[in-house]
């Protein structure tokens, strides 16, 4: 019911009859002619402006949702390492303002404790360093030979296929040195805050990593571990290997890490955990001594760079192995391919060619060497243009060759470890870092006095080499690379698995490049891995049909069982970052 009359002080309420009256007398009816056509036009104005202007902004909209849409990941910045763990660690520090390489640290420090059989601050690593203006470096902190090691020591290298253990093999490790000298160049954060989040978990401990917990339950693994110093960390009481459930704790790691956090690397160098660590190598029966800590030194320089059609790829150099990776993909680009090399016939073609160069490969890995113990210019071949085109002239579309062909006189043996992480920041700086304690836990050493697992580097001279000499370092499969995208993009990539490094990389590029395959695609397509003996071997999920096409040009099919072939990239384009982290190993990317 409507009230009739005022309320307090004489307010007119709930009278709607009074409104309408007086909209009625202000009525555009009641004006002028004139101004009621200026009204309609004005109006008239107004609408048609503010309809203009809602369609752009839906334009707009619709653009910077479909832009959205097409970023399958990440639009600023983006870590991809071995687990979502060590990832978003890295994330988690380039959000705090740090930069690609302070992110690359600490995803790294974190795999030390999540995939400790893959690298660690007993090793070393190669890393690509790119700056926004397109600036490249390579910065080589691999292990080296100590001033003394074990008399004869190539011959106590395998003739089989299996593990070279023992405090023999040790090199000294470079790891930590190289961490500083990238920090002081590019770091953004204090140097502690990079160590902060795996201090943490190495202390507290961290439920055992499902792809850890998967591979110790092999017979093989199970065995290396429990038979080893290792047992000490990753064993229960009963001397029976962690597994899943369990608590995975490096309660003396966290001591060393959080001491070098405050004291800088030359805590590890210099200092009392050096001083340490000599001292269990040395009861493990080692050689190393604080002379070879302290005259360990960073190489910094320029990459090789090479073109693959419209795109440069940028490679560490020797002893990396990016040569042999180069080698192998300019050779693939003379065959012309494209997404028309997918279908079976020519896949088979595709697949024979990209087989045969890496046999060629194969022959060529005795010529990566360290080159200040060796003559550079037998690896520049490697990327030579005469020399690749008369490589490619070797390979029948028809058929196969026994070894010698190839070169491959005395091939080295095989072996698999190693990590990788991408990472690239808002600012544009851009890190490819692979790292490495070589092959599985190293050499199966555990320093007590530190929670440093150490390396078996040396093992690495073994098949490649005659001699060694003190501050050499050994050949490596690592292989770091930046490429700049003939469209304008980047793309960051490494990956691990020792000998099928070489492999993994050069198919997942071949799918990138040239095949026309997502990022994500490339790296998941099973991969063939050519051994040392150039038997061919084939990924589980391979095309059976090509598979039988290939046995029919003659190549002969072996059963490798560790494909451990891990591969982590990351490419920007048209402001859209997509970071992969492999699911072989249970990886996952993080970024924002």
């Amino acid at each position: 019911m409507c009230k009739m009359g005022r309320e307090g002080g004489g307010r007119e309420v709930d009278k709607p009859w009074i409104s309408l009256q007086r909209a009625q007398e202000n009525s555009p009816a009641r004006l002028p002619a004139q101004t009621r056509s200026a009204m309609a036009k004005w109006l008239t104005g107004c609408c048609t402006a503010f309809i203009l202007i809602c369609a752009v902004a839906f334009v707009i909209l619709c653009i910077v949702t479909l832009h959205d849409a097409g970023c399958s990941s990440f639009k600023h910045a983006a870590v991809a390492a071995d687990s979502q763990l060590c990832s978003e660690i890295g994330k988690k520090i380039l959000q705090k303002g740090g930069s690609a390489v302070d992110g690359a640290i600490a995803a790294l420090l974190c795999t030390s404790v999540v995939n400790p059989q893959s690298m660690g601050i007993g090793g070393g690593s190669i890393v690509i360093v790119r700056n926004k203006t397109g600036n490249v470096k390579v910065y080589n902190f691999r292990e080296s030979v100590p001033h003394s090691f074990k008399d004869n020591l190539l011959n106590d290298c395998p003739t089989t296929f299996g593990l070279s253990t023992g405090s023999q093999w040790i090199g000294v490790p470079g790891e930590l040195k190289g961490y500083e000298r990238l920090h002081r160049e590019y770091g953004k954060l204090q140097w502690a805050q990079l160590f902060e989040p795996t201090i943490k978990l190495a202390r507290d401990g961290i439920p055992m990593p499902t792809y850890l917990a998967e591979f110790m339950r092999n017979n093989f693994v199970k065995m290396h571990v429990e038979r080893s110093s290792l047992c000490e960390v990753l064993c229960h009481e009963n001397k029976t290997v962690l597994g899943r459930g369990d608590t995975l704790r490096f309660p003396k790691l966290a001591e060393t890490l959080e001491t070098i956090s405050k004291k800088g690397a030359e805590a590890f160098y210099t200092g009392r955990i050096g001083l340490d660590l000599i001292q269990d190598i040395k009861e493990a029966g080692g050689t190393l001594t604080m002379k070879d800590l302290e005259s360990y030194e960073v190489k910094e320089g320029s990459p090789w760079t090479v073109s693959l059609g419209t795109h440069r790829m940028h490679i560490a150099p020797p002893p990396a192995g990016g040569a042999l990776l180069a080698f192998i993909l300019r050779i693939m680009q003379g065959f012309s391919l494209s997404s028309d090399s997918l279908d079976v016939k020519a896949k088979v073609q595709m697949y024979h060619h990209y087989i045969e160069a890496a046999k060629f490969a194969n022959g060529q890995k005795r010529n990566i060497r360290d080159p200040a113990f060796s003559n550079s210019e037998t690896a520049k071949n490697l990327i030579d243009s005469t020399f690749i085109d008369h490589i490619r002239g070797m390979i029948s579309s028809s058929r196969t060759h026994n070894n010698s062909y190839y070169f491959n006189v005395k091939p080295p043996k095989d072996n698999f470890g190693t990590t990788h992480v991408s990472v690239l920041d808002k600012d544009g700086l851009a890190v490819s870092a692979t790292s490495t304690i070589n092959q599985l836990f190293g050499g199966a050493v555990y320093s007590p006095k530190t929670g440093i697992i150490l390396n078996n580097e040396l093992a690495d001279f073994c098949g490649r080499v005659n001699t060694i000499h003190p501050g050499e370092q050994p050949p490596s499969s690592m292989t770091p690379v930046i490429i700049e995208k003939g469209s304008g993009g980047i793309l960051v990539m490494g990956g691990s698995g020792g000998s099928l490094i070489t492999s993994s990389m050069a198919l997942s590029l071949i799918n990138r490049l040239w095949l026309g395959m997502s990022l994500k695609e490339s790296i998941d397509a099973p991969i063939i891995f050519i051994d040392s003996e150039n038997v061919v071997n084939f990924e589980r999920r391979f095309n059976e049909s090509v598979k039988e096409g290939l046995k029919a040009l003659g190549h002969r099919v072996g059963s490798w069982p560790y494909f451990l072939n891990v591969v982590n990239a990351l490419e920007k384009e048209d402001g859209c970052i997509e970071a992969v982290s492999d699911q072989r190993k249970m990886g996952k990317s993080a970024g924002y």
